[in-house]
């Protein structure tokens, strides 16, 4: 069975998998299949051989995540400059499972430890910022074809204005007051967060471009301590792309995060968007995985305090 992340948590496990592979990818029949010790909280994990690894929705109808990243992510990806998920196999709902899945290449590297001890070094931080602004870049870069305009799996509220997000920021923000042992400082946090509706928006009319909408520790990986692989591309849209920029309250001091904001170009006003989207992001997951997911909740913590002492 699935690890009961979500109330809705499909019934998922090695078994199931396994006769769906076997029916839909023979070639792959006779390769081992083992689940990965860390799942993300959208999909679960399995390695499959050496070279593959199986995806699969934890919830009904996360599946369009699936088809999204299948559709759009082989064509942007000869313009990135690191590598991204290539499915090889798109499944379809079988065996009582209802959702499309898919196969993926492996991608080697390691997750940016930056909640280990010390974290990163601060010259992998630094380069970590360049590398991670230039694939900001490289995705804002890629003009979006008309096809992207009619596609709604594309509009998400991530790629919105920050009052599209008010009211479920404030609502997060009341559950964190319930939570036993929650500790950061709720009453700061709602009055940056409501300094931060003043702040101008990017226009309706645009520009709109590609945005990852994830960029996070979980979803980086690094070899030789560079940038080498973006993962997870369920969140890709099109619209305003300043919810990239949320990540660098995580993965970054402060001297890599001026290096970040620097590489991108973000404006004042761009920047401090991304800063609310970090504390609206980071108190969203902590309302809803506060006793489910301590891997999750150690990150969004980290973001969240990061956000706050940050005065910039």
């Amino acid at each position: 069975m699935s690890d009961g992340l979500h109330d809705d948590e499909l019934a998922l496990d090695i078994d199931l998998v396994r006769r769906l592979v076997d029916g839909q990818c023979s070639e792959y029949a006779a390769l081992p299949l083992t689940k990965l010790a860390t799942s993300g909280s959208t999909n679960a994990l399995f390695r499959l051989g050496d070279a593959l690894l199986v995806r699969l929705p934890r919830q009904s109808g996360a599946g369009a995540s699936i088809d999204k990243e299948a559709r759009w992510v082989a064509t942007m990806s000869a313009r990135l400059p690191v590598a991204v998920p290539e499915v090889v196999v798109l499944g379809e709902p079988d065996r009582g499972y209802p959702e499309r899945w898919s196969v993926v290449r492996w991608l080697d590297g390691e997750l940016p430890r930056v909640w280990s001890p010390g974290g990163l070094p601060t010259r992998e931080r630094a380069l970590l910022a360049a590398d991670l602004a230039d694939v900001v870049q490289a995705l804002r870069a890629i003009n979006p074809p008309e096809s992207a305009a009619v596609d709604e799996s594309l509009r998400s509220y991530r790629g919105c204005a920050l009052e599209v997000f008010d009211r479920q920021t404030r609502l997060n923000i009341e559950t964190c007051r319930t939570l036993e042992g929650f500790d950061l400082d709720l009453d700061a946090a709602l009055a940056m967060w409501t300094d931060a509706l003043t702040l101008p928006s990017a226009t309706d009319a645009g520009p709109h471009c590609w945005f990852h909408g994830d960029l996070v520790a979980e979803n980086l990986l690094l070899r030789d301590g560079r940038l080498s692989a973006v993962l997870d591309f369920g969140g890709l849209g099109v619209g305003d792309p300043t919810v990239d920029l949320h990540g660098a309250w995580e993965l970054f001091d402060a001297p890599a995060r001026a290096t970040f904001r620097a590489r991108v170009g973000a404006s004042d006003a761009e920047w401090l968007r991304g800063r609310a989207w970090a504390l609206a992001i980071s108190i969203s997951a902590l309302s809803y995985y506060w006793h489910t997911l301590p891997s999750r909740r150690r990150d969004r913590l980290a973001m969240a305090r990061a956000v706050l002492d940050d005065n910039e």
